[in-house]
Formats: structure tokens, C-alpha cells, sequence
């Protein structure tokens, strides 16, 4: 007997899970039913900052035309659901559809962190998120001008790359003493802030955002920094992290982690076995993780036991991650800022060249914990895969050369 799986949310994990189903769903046991909040089909939101540089929304676009068509796929957009009786197994759209299901698939995401300082709703302010985003940002940027992004991490450097392709002045402002603070440590942050800056980046670190001040025409015109720095902007982006959509678990009587996000065990369920949640707004065990990877691997497990295949769970995820901002390679791995009991560092910061590298070394001096590297990458395979083992080599010759090791 078909059963009904409704999946809330088409992001990247909602699209994972329904390509999971499908492909190995041979008895064609499930038909699924996904309510899309967004006006367009999943897209690829790592490879927004190329949607300005000339990708068109086909190029992001993730389902592949047969799973448009596919007639065991009931994709439905512009639904938002608003509300989930578990004991009906109903879910509620916001137009009054009332959808039944068998399993139901929260995959609802996470929205943008907006701090609230004065100002935030001017006209000229805008969010990085969605391709409306952009395109929103892309009608109001003026080339030449300034433009100041709120946020100094991943997100931050992607949106102020997307000021750069768009001709304007980015100015970056972080709360913490450098950029990127969750993958690189300080010395990775400085060497990172540099090369950008060489870009014509501005950087401002260790401040946060007073307010924004209002121009002609009840525009945004600047941003005042805590330390009193005034920043002219003819646009605001906010880029200052995520926080995951969570709202349903209330209407569902579910239970959030402490720091938001839907509750779910390592088989990213919840206390109701036949409700999951995956990406960004499940908390695993406590912990959510924003990133696509781990959103992939959590929504491959799920399918997996709506399959009736056996599943170990979601084990985690290595948050390890070599990018390319603005041109600059930087990659942070494992334990990046040696709060390992006893740890010890091996720093390699060559300023003429532009290049900075840190080994985290266990107690014991020979067992690899972490690193960071900035400006040059090319021993990141190397080193990451040694985490936890012993080194090869000694430190400076792996940092020198680890490409050759």
C-alpha cells in the first residue's frame, strides 16, 4: 500500500531527501508530497555569490527536470505550513490546505540573524539569503559606493564578494577580534583580513554595529560602530549568521534544543516516530549544524529508514573546511583554536609571502589535533586526513611542504 510522506521545506537537505526516496524507493511504497515555501524549486544557496557573477537561477537550480515531473513527486510552491496535529497527522498550509501524512519531514531551514539595532528596517538593508535577496540587493547597489556588510564569517565574505562583483566598496564589520572565527584562529583571521584588504575590502573586527542612520529619502546612508566609527553605506547587508526555523515544533508540541532548533536523537527523529527533521533546523542531539554537508548526510539516513534499510544514524560532522573567499584559500581543521586540554601549537606566519600555517599538536607533541591554514591551502589534504594520527614529519615540514609528505 502507497503511504504519504510529507516533506516541509524544498531547501538543499528537503531536495536530498526527496532524490534519496525516489532513487531507491523500487516498490514505489511512498508518495511524497512537499510544501516549498519559496516560489522556485530548490537551489544551490553555497553558490549564491556566482548568481551575481552571471549563473543564472537554472544553473543553481538542484532537481533534475524528471523529478519535476515525477508523478510520485507532489511538489507544491509557494505553500508555507503553519501548523502540525500529530494526532490527526495533518499538516495546515497558510491557504487552508490541510495535507495528511504517513511521515512527515521537517526540513524548514533556518532564516538570517538580524541584530537589533536601530535602523535595521531602513530602506537599503537587506538580508543573504535567498535569490529575491539578491536580487533585491542587485537593483539597489550603485557602483562605486560603499556598502557595509554585518558579519565577518563565511556568510559575511560571500555577501561582501557579491558587493565586489556588483562594483561597490565593501566595508566588513565583526563583532570578534577577526574574520571567520569559527574555522580560522586569530593569525589565520589577521593574515585573511590582509589579503582581502588588498582587494579593497575594508575590515573592521573586534566592534559591532550601534545603529544604522537614515539619509535622504528615509534611506540608510551609514553605520555607526560601537567604538563610534562612521561608516557610509548606500546599502546594509546582514550577514551575522543564521538561526534555524524551529516555529513548527510549538504548533507539533515538539521539543526544541537550548539554543533553538527541533529536538531529534542521531537518527534525526523526534520524540514522535513518525516525525523527522533535518539541516539546519535539527538540532542533533542538542547540536545544529549549518552547513550542507552534515544536511546531506542527516537527510540520507532519514530516507534510508523511510526505505527500511538499516541506518547507524547520523554520526556527526567534521566541520573541517578549505574555501576560497574572495580569491583568498584559507581552511580550518579540527581542533583550530587548541582548546584541547594540554594542547600545543606549532605556528609557521611567513608575512612576505602572505601565507600563515598552525599545527595543534595533542600533549604528547606527535599527534595531530588541528590546523589552519591562510593564503596557501595546498597541504590541506595532507594534514587533515593525519588528524588524531601521528605526525609524518616534523611540523615545519609538513607546514613547508606537505604537499611532497
Amino acid at each position: 500500500m502507497t503511504r504519504v510522506l510529507v516533506v516541509v521545506g524544498h531547501g538543499m537537505a528537503g531536495h536530498r531527501l526527496v532524490e534519496e526516496i525516489r532513487s531507491g524507493d523500487r516498490s514505489g511504497r511512498w508518495r511524497i508530497v512537499v510544501a516549498a515555501e519559496e516560489p522556485r524549486p530548490a537551489y544551490n544557496r553555497t553558490l549564491l555569490s556566482s548568481y551575481v557573477d552571471g549563473r543564472t537561477v537554472a544553473d543553481l537550480t538542484l532537481p533534475a527536470p524528471r523529478l519535476l515531473t515525477d508523478p510520485r513527486v507532489d511538489l507544491r510552491l509557494n505553500t508555507r505550513v503553519t501548523s502540525v496535529d500529530r494526532a490527526a497527522r495533518t499538516v495546515t498550509c497558510a491557504d487552508g490546505t490541510v495535507l495528511g501524512y504517513d511521515a512527515l519531514v521537517l526540513a524548514t531551514g533556518s532564516r538570517p540573524f538580524v541584530p537589533p539595532v536601530p535602523g535595521r528596517e531602513l530602506p537599503g538593508c537587506f538580508t543573504y539569503r535567498t535569490i529575491e535577496d539578491l536580487d533585491a540587493l542587485r537593483a539597489a547597489a550603485v557602483p562605486g559606493e560603499p556598502g557595509v556588510v554585518v558579519g565577518g564569517g563565511l556568510l559575511g565574505l560571500e555577501a561582501a564578494q557579491a558587493l565586489r562583483l556588483l562594483g561597490m566598496r565593501p566595508h566588513v564589520v565583526e563583532m570578534a577580534p577577526h574574520l571567520m572565527p569559527l574555522q580560522v584562529d586569530e593569525g589565520g583571521g589577521r593574515v585573511l583580513a590582509r589579503l582581502v584588504g588588498a582587494l579593497g575590502v575594508d575590515v573592521h573586527c573586534g566592534r559591532g554595529v550601534a545603529s544604522l542612520d537614515e539619509g535622504p529619502g528615509g534611506r540608510v546612508c551609514g553605520v555607526t560602530l560601537s567604538d563610534g566609527t562612521r561608516l557610509p553605506a548606500r546599502v546594509v547587508v546582514f550577514a551575522a549568521g543564521v538561526r534555524p526555523r524551529d516555529e513548527l515544533a510549538g504548533s507539533a508540541g515538539l521539543e526544541r534544543a537550548e539554543r533553538g532548533g527541533i529536538l531529534v536523537d542521531r537518527y534525526c527523529r523526534t520524540a514522535d516516530e513518525r516525525v523527522w527533521a533535518v539541516g539546519e533546523c535539527a538540532a542533533v542531539l542538542g547540536r545544529c549544524y549549518g552547513l550542507a554537508a552534515p544536511s546531506y548526510r542527516m537527510a540520507e539516513e532519514v530516507a534510508r529508514q523511510l526505505l527500511g534499510l538499516p541506518s547507524d544514524g547520523f554520526p556527526g560532522a567534521d566541520m573541517s573546511a578549505k574555501l576560497k573567499l574572495l580569491g583568498v584559500d584559507v581552511a580550518g581543521f579540527g581542533d583550530v583554536h587548541a582548546r584541547t586540554e594540554g594542547a600545543m601549537e606549532f605556528i609557521r606566519d611567513d608575512r612576505a609571502a602572505g601565507t600563515y600555517g598552525k599545527l595543534v599538536l595533542a600533549p604528547d607533541g606527535r599527534t595531530l589535533l588541528g590546523g589552519v591554514l591562510a593564503g596557501d591551502t595546498g597541504g590541506y589534504t595532507v594534514l587533515r586526513a593525519l588528524l588524531g594520527r601521528e605526525l609524518t614529519a616534523p611540523p615545519e615540514a609538513l607546514l613547508a611542504g606537505a604537499r611532497a609528505v
